[in-house]
Order: structure tokens, then sequence, then C-alpha cells
């Protein structure tokens, strides 16, 4: 049984990356189509709400514990090839987040990073160590003064490994991310990767995004660059990221900016900030990444706020089904 004590309330699942025989390599969390079918079965299809009954239920109160909505973050084109079709031969209208710079031939490099990651190396933790090679620093303080940091979000999200935990805290906090950028560049010179040629392969075209708003999915926003730490820019600087994120969206689906309502906060970063100026840009249902309640943020409750419901990562589910 999907639903227990721990989760019986009402959420999102959270899905990623797809992998198949073809163009879209197995890494580091993602599944198969087989994998998303069970999946579905072990939630069960009857507590799957299409997007738009969800929102509509939630705006009036009406969710149900056990009734949950499927998410799908960062615009990879995985998910047009591989779980879009599943999602329409089961009936299934879901939510598509996107952020935007990506129609400007400016994807955020966080996914191009990735596929190098899991392409151009054996394994996860030979790339860390030649990262690692490459930075030349000595970590041990920063690891050790960031102690409690790790086992804190260890508990948040349990689907990643310390060395992954120890990694992204020192790309978001030990590097600026031009420092960061430049280390992968490098190791992209040394491999003889050009990430040029993986656009197409990896990130939605625009037609994409009109093909899942035709079929009846809600698209919304996830920011225009998408920082890893959002939280720690300014106001104005996150104004503009979701303001411009908003005005893409709207202009390529050809629809009214208040048409578009429903966000997730991109690595589940967000502050007091961002809640105003999303409620400001009219946005009426927002999702982090968690499943649980973070004191820090101020949250008394899971489902925090309209801009703060709770999401399940599918990994998480992936490691109960086996």
């Amino acid at each position: 049984m999907y639903f227990n004590q721990n989760n019986n309330f009402y959420h999102g699942i959270v899905f990623h990356h797809f992998h198949d025989d073809g163009i879209h390599t197995k890494g580091q969390g993602s599944i198969d189509k087989d994998d998303l079918y069970k999946m579905i079965n072990f939630i069960g299809r009857n507590n799957i709400l299409n997007a738009d009954e969800f929102f509509e239920k939630f705006k009036n109160n009406k969710l149900k514990n056990n009734e949950v909505c499927l998410t799908f973050d960062d615009a990879i084109k995985c998910q047009i090839d591989i779980a879009l079709p599943v999602l329409e031969e089961l009936k299934i209208k879901s939510f598509f987040f996107a952020h935007t710079s990506m129609f400007q031939n400016k994807p955020d490099n966080l996914e191009i990073f990735r596929y190098f990651r899991i392409n151009y190396f054996n394994s996860v933790d030979e790339f860390y160590n030649d990262f690692y090679k490459v930075l030349d620093k000595d970590l041990k303080s920063f690891f050790e003064k960031n102690s409690v940091v790790i086992k804190e979000k260890k508990i948040k999200f349990p689907f990643h490994t310390i060395s992954d935990i120890k990694f992204r805290l020192v790309r978001d906090n030990f590097l600026t991310k031009s420092q960061y950028e430049e280390i992968m560049f490098l190791m992209f010179k040394e491999k003889q990767f050009n990430h040029y040629d993986f656009y197409k392969k990896l990130f939605f075209q625009k037609s994409d995004l009109q093909t899942l708003n035709n079929l009846g999915h809600l698209v919304g926003l996830h920011s225009h660059n998408h920082p890893t730490l959002l939280e720690n820019l300014g106001y104005d600087e996150q104004k503009n990221e979701y303001e411009r994120c908003l005005s893409f969206i709207s202009d390529i689906l050809n629809k009214p900016k208040n048409e578009i309502k429903s966000m997730s906060h991109p690595c589940g970063s967000y502050n007091e900030h961002t809640l105003q100026i999303l409620k400001e840009l009219g946005i009426e249902l927002g999702f982090k990444s968690i499943m649980t309640i973070e004191p820090e943020k101020g949250m008394t409750k899971v489902n925090n706020s309209f801009l703060e419901i709770a999401r399940e990562d599918h990994s998480n589910i992936y490691e109960r089904m086996n």
C-alpha cells in the first residue's frame, strides 16, 4: 500500500528523469516506462487526480487525504518521450513545471552537467573524484563545519547519498556558480564533450509545451534560470526570475498571464520574498520538494500554505516498491 501514517495527506508526486533503450540513458534516479506503470498502480490509479481537478478541489478545500497529483519538473525531454505516452494511455493529466531560459537557447546547465556525469564516467563516484581533483582544495574543515547540515539533508532527502549531499554543498555553498561552471567546462574539455550538441535531446522545445497544454496538462512556473538556491537571491532578482518565466510561458502558450496559476520551487528553494512575489503574480498553487515540516521556514504543518504543498519524490516510492 502506498498510503500510510507518514503520507496520509494530499500531496504531489514529483518526477524528473526517465530512461529507455534509445537516446535517454539510465542514470541516478531515472526510471523507465514500466517503472512508471508500476508506480501508478502502487499509488492506486483512483487516488491520482487530474491536475485541473486537483487544483479545483484544493481551491475549494475538498481534497481528501488519499488524493495526489503527478508533477514533472525541469522540462526535460525524456518526460515527453517516455512519460507522456503512459499518462495519455492512462488518461492522467499532470502538472509540468518549466524553467524558461532554455527557450532562449540558454538552458540551465544543471541538466547538461547531469548528462555528462552519467555518460562520461563509469560511476558517479568516479565523477566526484575527478571533480575534486580539478577543484584541488582541502575540504575537510568545510565538511566538518557542515556536518549537522549534511545529516539534516540526508533526513530530508533520503534518496541522496552522503557523497551526493557533500557534492551539492560544495557546488552551492563552497563555490560560486561561475567557479563551479568553470570546473565543469574544464572537465568537458578533458572528455571532449560538446554540450551544445545535446540541447534538443535533453530539453523541451516550445512545441512540447504547446502539446502538453493542448492535451489538457497544466504548465506552470519553475523560474527562468533555475538557480539552485533561489532563496539566496534578493527580492528584485527573484521577481525577475518569476516574471520572465511567466511571460515566456504566457507567450508560448498564447495564454493570458492570469490563466497560469501553478508553480514548483526549483530545488525546493524559496523564502518569504518568493512567496510574496508569487502571490503578486497571481499564483494560486505552489509545490515544495519534500514531505516534511521545515520549522526554520516558519512552517507549522506539512501543507503549510497554498504555495507550500508537499511532494513525494518518485525515487522514494521506487525504493518502497522494490
